[in-house]
């Protein structure tokens, strides 16, 4: 099949590209890796009047830090991402995600922010930005807003970015020293979207009791899913098998998810409560050093 007419619009400028998005209204739409859009205007889904392309606005790609949170721009590539030596250095969690996504092809087209934007809850790189935290800079024509990662995602493929709104930028916070984290997933075949992913991240005081842990699971709920029950009992604590049962338990109780052709929601609730082990055991071994 074949998309809907719509015109073609590539701005230089950031400025030139909120302009549009302005003038657009509800008509218009984002394009930058394509290969989610493209396939569903292709298929009739979805049929904007005008399609802006932010392709040559290179002010949006980049990855730098600070002293306290590393910033990557909205149109960096995903395999920009993975060779990184900051997110490598600072942000291991997200480092370890990235060569998950797909296959090379698909991570030298994708963007970092068009994957938190289409707000897929088996995806990647919005389940390790939940573990680690941080905000997303969104722009429009009038002001820019920056909104926390757990206030982002609204339900499937849904955001909180309004249709006269772009996002820019993601901060990352770096957290302490004596850090650990972890990300799985279990997929039929490699580059598939996963069935159930689990990624933490945490981090231990001077004793080796957890003094900061997210723990957040994918393909689970609308969205993903930070465990706030289980990291509250965490804390303070150092990791044993009591507590792994007690974590466990809170999962198994706390996620919704769905039956589809791929797995059963007890499937998906039982790889929920397995991966968790996992990644709990290799963030806190990693923190231990």
């Amino acid at each position: 099949m074949k998309p809907a007419k719509f015109d073609y619009h590539c701005p230089k400028t950031v400025e030139s590209a909120l302009s549009l998005l302005e003038e657009s209204g509800l008509d218009g739409k984002i394009i930058a890796g394509g290969q989610s859009l493209v396939p569903i205007m292709n298929m009739r889904l979805s049929a904007p009047d005008c399609l802006i392309d932010i392709n040559r606005l290179t002010d949006l790609d980049f990855i730098d830090f600070d002293d306290d949170k590393v910033k990557i721009g909205a149109l960096t590539r995903q395999s920009s991402v993975e060779s990184s030596a900051i997110v490598k250095g600072k942000i291991g969690l997200i480092s370890e995600a990235v060569p998950l996504i797909g296959h090379v092809q698909t991570r030298n087209r994708g963007t970092f922010g068009g994957s938190l934007v289409h707000a897929d809850p088996t995806a990647e790189i919005p389940l390790s930005l939940i573990a680690t935290g941080g905000s997303l800079l969104i722009a429009s024509k009038e002001e820019t807003r920056e909104v926390a990662v757990e206030d982002f995602f609204v339900t499937y493929l849904t955001t909180d970015i309004m249709p006269n709104e772009m996002l820019t930028e993601v901060h990352i916070p770096i957290w302490e020293s004596r850090t650990g984290y972890s990300f799985q997933e279990i997929s039929r075949r490699h580059g598939d979207f996963a069935l159930v992913a689990s990624a933490c991240q945490l981090a231990l005081d001077e004793y080796g009791r957890i003094s900061n842990v997210r723990l957040a699971l994918g393909g689970v709920e609308a969205v993903p899913l930070l465990v706030e029950e289980a990291n509250q009992i965490m804390t303070g604590e150092k990791l044993s098998d009591s507590l792994l049962n007690k974590v466990v338990e809170i999962v198994a109780a706390t996620v919704d998810p769905e039956s589809d052709l791929h797995a059963s929601a007890d499937y998906r609730r039982h790889l929920a409560t397995v991966l968790t082990k996992r990644t709990l055991q290799s963030a806190y071994t990693r923190a231990r050093g």
